[in-house]
């Protein structure tokens, strides 16, 4: 099901899809970024770390949630235009291999956009939460909204 803006409000909750995070998303996310720490690629290492093994890239975590978030569910298809920002971002809680990440998350502010009439601006509390329901990650995202259905915008310029 895809919203269109105004099916949107203020306190509107949403959950994505399940997202197990495994060896080869570890690996693969190293590779990308150069990050290779022990904590994420070595189980000796991890064993002898305060969370007792090895833990995913929180910026994995991060990027997961946001696929998670817009491309996953469909949900904001016809509405979304634009990945505006990030704020107040948290790591909580470690992801361990082999957990399944979900993000909750509901609408805190829907606004007008200042310089363009057809658009507005929603801010999201997040939450990525484990298949325990432990928060791992939290904060803020906000996302440009076009007022007018995407799919409509798109068949009107053909």
């Amino acid at each position: 099901m895809s919203y269109r803006y105004e099916d949107l409000h203020v306190g509107m909750r949403f959950r994505s899809p399940g997202r197990t995070v495994g060896e080869s998303d570890v690996m693969a996310f190293a590779g990308l970024t150069g990050d290779f720490s022990e904590l994420h690629t070595s189980d000796v290492y991890a064993a002898s770390s305060q969370f007792g093994r090895r833990v995913a890239h929180g910026m994995l975590g991060l990027s997961y949630a946001h696929g998670l978030m817009w491309a996953r569910t469909g949900e904001l298809r016809e509405t979304a235009i634009a990945f505006l920002g990030i704020s107040d971002w948290r790591f909580v809680g470690p992801i361990f291999l082999g957990d399944t990440i979900f993000v909750n998350y509901v609408i805190a502010e829907i606004r007008d956009s200042r310089s363009k009439p057809t658009q507005a601006i929603a801010t999201f509390d997040v939450d990525v939460v484990n298949q325990s329901g432990d928060v791992l990650q939290k904060g803020r995202k906000s996302l440009l909204l076009s007022k007018t259905p995407l799919a409509a915008v798109a068949a009107s310029a053909a």
